[in-house]
């Protein structure tokens, strides 16, 4: 979750192989993009989401491990160039230029390289730091093993596969017709991702799958709605994603624990609603000034809300066979955070169900996460500045005169102070004790993003007694609710698994307990 909100770019973004290495990259520079204003040239490199993260880890998802790119700066749909074009051939060296220029150091002349737009958004220094922290992350450059390029609308992309003495990255260069840079990304080589098996416990033939749009307008949202066979009315869930720009599946790595659960779910009567995120459908209608006003109610809540109202509107219209007075909203990660808003803005709802769901103040949750992968790693001198760095940006975020003036990346994750604000006014412990619909809660004992010993613990002290609450922690989870052993790692989630059918069976007898 909470890793980047935006991180992000395409549907590639979700599936990456090193995450080992790039998930803690991301961590680290917590991709200004999920709204960057991708508006021309969409990033191709990687299969996650949220990614990052990310939780997507970003984070790609910090909380939902997900994020998968860094994005150093955007580009700006209002620049129109006027002079003479550039073929993208002629773009060639100038890229292979400018990356050689970072790799040297010669930070003025690569800055000098920007357009105005990216000469605001990412100072000299900025550029300097950010180099040298990636280098930290991935190593230092060794050499370039292949390029190509692409090209839409006013826009031309260089993507020039380098490696780095740890793993290989695709830095993409992206320039205006005058020749300037409008954006740079840095990206994981892309490969090919199998996807997990259909989960055991799933059972295709006692259900079907439609095709739905939540919402309308320019935010309209693709989705799947997955139903169980039979006259009905059933109980309906809509899920509601982590962190970074996930797909409706809120695919990682090969993973795909929104399936799982939605196929689980609908095998036991459990009728499941799940859309591709706003971030990651509209990625490109974001600008930098709407990406510095974006809040969770703009990435998360709002949406939840308009696809809880598709599912009654269906129910009531007899268009399906869903009881409208049970429908229910289920948040993993971020989307956890948000549930408790989401209740208390629609108080017909049913119930909440909470996956790894932090309880404490964001960026809190964020600088744990920094210091599991840091202690993770041995804790090596050399990401001690990392620390120290995230150290400084977690204390702006909590200092009272934060304002919308501090850019964002000088605040965690590279999110807007908006984000932050939005945040520090909603408390969801306090959100949820006013509530009266049933809630479950659960929790993965081997989640390093969200953590059993505080964040768990915390909801189960908050709300003990409250007898609509129910609570269920799995030891050997980990934040996608897979099973594993030992500690876990960035590493893991590149292993095909399934969610656990426990969790799938424990929220299926939850809603059994509840029938009228």
């Amino acid at each position: 979750m909470i890793g980047s909100l935006i991180n992000h770019l395409d549907s590639n973004t979700k599936n990456m192989n090193q995450k080992h290495t790039l998930f803690s990259l991301l961590i680290l520079f917590v991709l200004l993009a999920s709204c960057a204003t991708q508006t021309a040239v969409p990033a191709t490199a990687i299969p996650t989401t949220a990614p990052l993260p990310s939780d997507t880890p970003a984070p790609t998802d910090t909380l939902s491990p997900t994020a998968t790119m860094v994005v150093v700066a955007t580009l700006s749909p209002t620049d129109t160039p006027t002079s003479a074009l550039l073929t993208v051939n002629e773009l060639v060296p100038i890229a292979r230029d400018f990356i050689d220029e970072l790799n040297r150091g010669d930070f003025a002349a690569a800055f000098a390289r920007f357009d105005e737009t990216m000469k605001e958004a990412l100072s000299e220094d900025k550029l300097k730091e950010l180099w040298q922290q990636l280098i930290l992350q991935v190593g230092e450059y060794q050499s370039e093993l292949s390029v190509r390029t692409e090209s839409k609308d006013i826009y031309s992309a260089v993507i020039i596969t380098s490696q780095f003495s740890k793993t290989p990255l695709d830095v993409r260069v992206v320039f205006d017709l005058q020749g300037k840079i409008a954006g740079l990304f840095f990206t994981a080589v892309q490969a090919q991702v199998q996807p997990v098996a259909a989960p055991a416990y799933a059972n295709p033939e006692s259900f079907e799958e439609l095709d739905v749009t939540v919402s309308t307008g320019p935010w309209a949202l693709p989705g799947t709605l997955t139903l169980p066979k039979g006259d009905g009315p059933f109980p309906a869930v809509v899920m509601v994603h982590g962190s970074g720009p996930n797909d409706r599946d809120e695919t990682i790595g090969p993973n795909k624990p929104f399936r799982d659960l939605a196929w689980g779910l609908a095998s036991r009567g459990i009728a499941v609603l799940r859309y591709d995120k706003r971030t990651y459908t509209h990625a490109a209608e974001y600008t930098t000034e709407t990406r510095d006003q974006i809040t969770l109610q703009d990435e998360t809540i709002t949406d939840a809300l308009q696809a809880v109202q598709l599912l009654r509107n269906m129910g009531e219209a007899k268009k399906a066979p869903i009881d409208p007075k049970r429908i229910y909203v289920l948040g993993h990660s971020l989307g956890a955070l948000a549930a408790p808003r989401i209740g208390q803005q629609d108080p017909d709802l049913a119930g909440l169900i909470l996956l790894a769901g932090p309880s404490r103040p964001l960026e809190d949750v964020v600088f744990d996460q920094y210091k599991y992968l840091f202690e993770l790693q041995g804790s090596p001198a050399s990401g001690q500045a990392d620390m120290d760095a995230i150290a400084v940006k977690v204390a702006r975020v909590k200092d009272p005169n934060l304002s919308t003036d501090t850019p964002s990346i000088d605040l965690p994750l590279g999110l807007s102070a908006a984000y932050w604000l939005y945040l520090r006014d909603y408390d969801a412990i306090a959100t949820a004790q006013a509530l009266t619909m049933p809630m479950l809660i659960l929790q993965g004992g081997r989640d390093y993003h969200v953590l059993a010993e505080k964040d768990f613990t915390l909801w189960e002290s908050s709300l003990a007694g409250k007898p609509n609450v129910n609570f269920n922690l799995y030891p050997d989870l980990n934040h996608l609710f897979i099973t594993g052993v030992g500690k876990s790692t960035p590493e893991e989630y590149d292993n095909p698994r399934n969610v656990s059918q426990k969790v799938v069976e424990d929220i299926a007898a939850w809603f059994d307990n509840l029938a009228p």
